[in-house]
């Protein structure tokens, strides 16, 4: 009989233990990161929002439309397969704020970051709080991220001009899983907005879409 009780108690922990990684593993939610330094984390309204009915409909995702705001130094990130961030100016992350970001990425998260314009310079200095040795580094064409379900053989999409110079997807690594993406002088974010925004011609506003829809199947599966 208490041979009997154990085998019941055993089989309902690893039914429940099922059910949870079930669910975390097919989680399918994204957020806007929300940083302190009084950059724009906020800006490009739209553009969130339409990567998700583009995903949604052409990838088969299920990510709730609006997509929901965490704060850098919360647990609630934890939450969120993926992590958006964005903006023209500063960034500032706390102690706090570098540590609980570094044991997200590293227990299963991803992050994208979006150079809106003039985020570099800080974004560089805060990241080595999080991971103090690790360098961004290009990210080679091969890479999944520029092969499923799209393809892009030469890497990422140009969308806005900036400074004129190449655009560039730049990641930090660990055992070989990208933890996280950085685009620069790109601005995906401008063309995922609504078209009147920013009047960018419609197959610019595609290849910005296709390259999101990467990056959100990319944080998903791996």
């Amino acid at each position: 009989m208490r041979f009997s009780c154990f085998i019941y108690r055993k089989l309902t922990l690893v039914f429940i233990l099922h059910i949870f990684l079930t669910q975390a593993v097919t989680a399918q939610e994204l957020a806007i990161l929300k940083y302190k330094g009084g950059g724009d984390w906020y800006s490009n309204t739209t553009a969130l929002p339409n990567l998700i009915a583009f995903c949604n409909a052409t990838i088969k995702t299920k990510i709730t439309p609006q997509p929901e705001t965490v704060e850098t130094g919360s647990p609630d990130i934890f939450q969120y397969p993926l992590l958006h961030m964005t903006g023209h100016g500063n960034v500032f992350f706390s102690d706090d704020d570098a540590e609980n970001l570094r044991n997200y990425l590293l227990s299963g998260g991803f992050l994208h970051i979006d150079d809106n314009y003039g985020m570099a310079p800080f974004l560089e200095k805060e990241l080595k709080k999080v991971f103090p040795n690790k360098e961004l580094i290009d990210i080679p064409t091969t890479h999944a991220i520029f092969n499923s379900p799209y393809k892009f053989p030469s890497g990422l999409p140009k969308v806005h001009e900036h400074d004129g110079n190449r655009p560039q997807a730049l990641g930090l690594f660990e055992d070989q899983r990208l933890l996280l993406l950085f685009t620069f002088e790109s601005d995906l974010g401008d063309g995922w907005e609504d078209p009147e925004v920013h009047n960018d011609p419609e197959d610019v506003r595609q290849k910005a879409l296709k390259m999101g829809a990467n990056i959100v199947q990319y944080a998903f599966e791996h």
